[in-house]
C-alpha cells in the first residue's frame, strides 16, 4: 500500500536555518527545524496535553511545543550530551544566579592559574587517546575549568556552565572544523593550532548566557515541565496526547554519527561509555537475517543483490525503528497524534521509503495515516552525499527531501 504524500512548499522554509529564530546553545547534528513542529502543531490545533519525543536530541520538539502553548513534555535520548543540552535549554535559572557564578568562576580560574604549580595538583581526566586529540596546554586548561565547574553546588547551574565547556572541548581539540565524525586535523594544521582555551570558554559562556536570557528564559516564566532521561524510551500505556519527533534516518555508523560527534565532550563530562553510544543507537547491533516483510522488504532485497552486509545493517535499523514505533504507539491516548519528521536515505543506490515504513508500522499498531507532507531539505546539518559503491569520486545525493508523517490513534 502506498500512503499519500503531498508536496507542501509551506514547510520548505527557504532561506531559513535552525538559528533564524531559535538560537541553539550547543551544536548538534541533524537537528529538526523548530519551525516544522510549530506549524504542524498549529495545523493540527494542538495546544495542550502531554508531548513525547522518544529521540529528543537537543530539544527542537520542545521549542516547538512551547511556542504552541504546551507545558508538559517528556524526552528520551541515549546520548548524555543531547540530554544535557535539552535540560539546560528548558530549566529556569535566574539571571542573578548565572551572573554571580560566572564572576566567581572567572576569579577562581584566573587566581588558580597565577601559580603554575597548581595545575600539577589536578588529575587529568580519563580520555581515550587524549594526547592524540589535545595538546598538553589545552588539556591543562580544560582540566582547570572543569575542576571549578565541578565545584558549583547547584546542579542546574553546573549543567549550564558545562554547555560552553563542551563546545570549548571540541573547538580546542585537534578535530577538523565542521565535521560531525571524529577526524583529526592534518599535521601541518596542528603545528599552527594554539587556541586560547580560557578565552574561548569565557567567550562561549557569554554567548550562551546571552542566547539563554534572550530566548529561553522568557519562555520559562510559567510552569513548564520538561522531563528528560538519557535512556531509550520506556513506554507508558496511553499516557501521551501527541508525539513530535525526528528519529535517526539510518544507523549512526553510516548516516549521522551522533556518538562520534559527542565522544570527546561526553568523555570530558565523565561518561564512561561515550565510545559505545553509536552502537547503542538504532541499527547499532547488526541483524542476522534480512528484513523480509512489509513495505521495506523489496528495497532491502535490492540492496542484498549488491551487498548482503549492508542489507543486514539496513534491516537492523528498520527492526529497531519498528520496535520503537510499537512502544510509542502503545503509549499514545486514543485520538492522539504521532508526528514523525524523517528523511528517506539512499543505500547502494536504493532510496529507502522510511516515511512509508513509519506510516505502515503505525497503522499496524492501532493508528490511521492522516497525511505525509514532503518538504525540500536544505537546512539540516548532515551528510547530503554518500558513496554507494565505495569507488573514489562516485557519490549520489542521499536525501533531497524530508517527510512529515502524521498518524492518529484510532484503536
Amino acid at each position: 500500500m502506498k500512503y499519500q504524500v503531498v508536496r507542501n512548499t509551506k514547510y520548505d522554509y527557504t532561506g531559513q536555518s535552525y538559528s533564524s529564530g531559535y538560537p541553539n546553545l550547543h551544536k548538534y547534528p541533524a537537528t529538526m527545524l523548530p519551525q516544522i513542529g510549530i506549524d504542524i502543531l498549529k495545523e493540527l490545533n494542538i495546544s495542550d496535553g502531554r508531548l513525547l519525543d522518544p529521540y529528543c536530541g537537543s530539544g527542537s520538539s520542545f521549542m516547538s511545543a512551547l511556542e504552541c502553548g504546551l507545558t508538559e513534555m517528556y524526552g528520551f535520548d541515549i546520548n548524555p550530551l543531547a540530554i544535557l543540552i535539552s535540560k539546560v535549554k528548558f530549566t529556569k535559572i535566574s539571571h542573578d544566579a548565572i551572573a554571580k557564578t560566572k564572576q566567581e568562576l572567572r576569579e577562581n580560574v584566573f587566581e588558580f592559574l597565577k601559580d603554575e604549580q597548581n595545575i600539577k595538583k589536578l588529575k587529568n581526566p580519563t580520555i581515550t587517546n587524549i594526547d592524540f586529540w589535545f595538546s598538553s596546554a589545552v588539556i591543562a586548561n580544560l582540566t582547570v575549568i572543569k575542576h571549578f565547574i565541578n565545584d558549583i553546588k547547584d546542579e542546574n547551574i553546573k549543567n549550564f556552565f558545562m554547555i560552553p565547556f563542551s563546545e570549548t572541548v571540541r573547538d580546542c581539540s585537534y578535530t577538523r572544523n565542521n565535521e560531525f565524525k571524529l577526524y583529526r586535523m592534518k599535521n601541518e594544521d596542528i603545528l599552527n593550532f594554539s587556541p586560547d582555551v580560557i578565552g574561548v570558554y569565557f567567550k562561549k559562556l557569554t554567548d550562551t548566557i546571552s542566547y539563554y536570557e534572550y530566548y529561553y528564559l522568557p519562555r520559562l516564566q510559567k510552569k513548564i515541565t520538561v522531563d528528560l532521561h538519557y535512556s531509550s524510551f520506556r513506554p507508558k500505556h496511553e499516557f501521551f496526547d501527541v508525539v513530535l519527533t525526528s528519529p535517526p534516518y539510518g544507523d549512526s555508523r553510516t548516516t549521522v554519527a551522533y556518538g562520534q560527534f559527542s565522544t570527546l565532550s561526553n568523555e570530558w563530562l565523565g561518561i564512561d561509555y561515550a565510545r559505545k553510544i553509536d552502537g547503542m543507537l538504532m541499527g547499532g547491533t547488526k541483524s542476522k537475517t534480512a528484513l523480509s516483510n512489509g513495505i521495506i522488504a523489496d528495497y532491502v532485497a535490492q540492496i542484498t543483490k549488491t551487498d548482503n552486509k549492508r542489507a543486514l545493517e539496513v534491516s537492523a535499523f528498520y527492526n529497531d525503528l519498528g520496535s520503537s514505533i510499537k512502544q510509542v504507539a502503545e503509549s499514545v491516548k486514543m485520538g492522539g497524534k504521532a508526528i514523525y519528521v524523517v528523511g528517506n536515505r539512499t543505500v547502494k543506490e536504493v532510496q529507502l521509503p522510511t516515511d512509508q515504513f513509519i506510516a505502515e508500522r503505525f497503522e499496524e499498531n492501532g493508528f490511521k495515516h492522516i497525511i505525509t507532507y514532503q518538504r525540500a531539505l536544505s537546512n539540516k546539518s548532515m551528510p547530503c552525499k554518500n558513496s554507494p559503491t565505495n569507488k573514489a569520486g562516485k557519490t549520489v545525493n542521499t536525501m533531497m527531501f524530508e517527510y512529515i508523517v502524521v498518524c492518529e490513534k484510532v484503536a
